[in-house]
């Protein structure tokens, strides 16, 4: 059995949990998740604990089983204390300006300044001109909208300029050298 998916899932206090036969829905104070079930898998919920638990042993019964149980795992996350992601900005005149709570506008390098807006529920804060902080109560959301953002600007591998994640490291090449 996945050791991943025959762990059970805690239910914190102030979250509350509805479970049909082909979804499950999770309210807490931060917001509503739901998430459909594939079939093969079944959530049974006991009291203050989520088991999930699979009718088979077929490999994509196998996947789907921790797959799930991560999925509902991270939306009671998500409802209670949020996710956030960090991204940092490096070179020279680079700079994120805050257009509202969730739209920016950058400047990369390019001869105009870029635009983005984030989807409904994702937070984007300007700390300062060179960070940007992206929250959200959805795990795939909040990623999905900080790889758009550093897909604008990659870091590229011979200065380092570029929009990074807060903590990555980038490899750097040697340049050319001088006869």
């Amino acid at each position: 059995m996945s050791r991943i998916g025959k762990t059970p899932i805690e239910i914190t206090s102030g979250v509350e949990v509805v479970v049909t036969a082909d979804s499950v829905e999770v309210k807490g104070p931060k917001g509503t998740l739901e998430q459909s079930i594939p079939e093969g898998i079944e959530v049974q919920k006991e009291d203050e604990t989520i088991i999930v638990k699979r009718d088979n042993d077929l490999r994509e019964t196998k996947a789907l089983h921790g797959l799930v149980r991560s999925l509902i795992n991270n939306m009671v996350q998500g409802v209670t204390e949020g996710y956030q992601k960090q991204l940092e900005l490096v070179g020279v005149g680079y700079r994120a300006q805050s257009k509202g709570s969730n739209a920016l506008e950058l400047q990369l390098g390019f001869s105009h300044p870029v635009k983005y807006s984030a989807p409904e529920g994702i937070t984007l804060e300007v700390p300062s001109q060179t960070e940007i902080n992206i929250s959200g109560i959805d795990k795939q959301v909040v990623g999905q909208v900080a790889a758009d953002i550093r897909a604008l600007k990659k870091p590229e591998p011979y200065k380092g300029k570029g929009i990074r994640y807060v903590g990555e490291h980038i490899i750097r090449k040697a340049g050319k050298t001088a006869k």
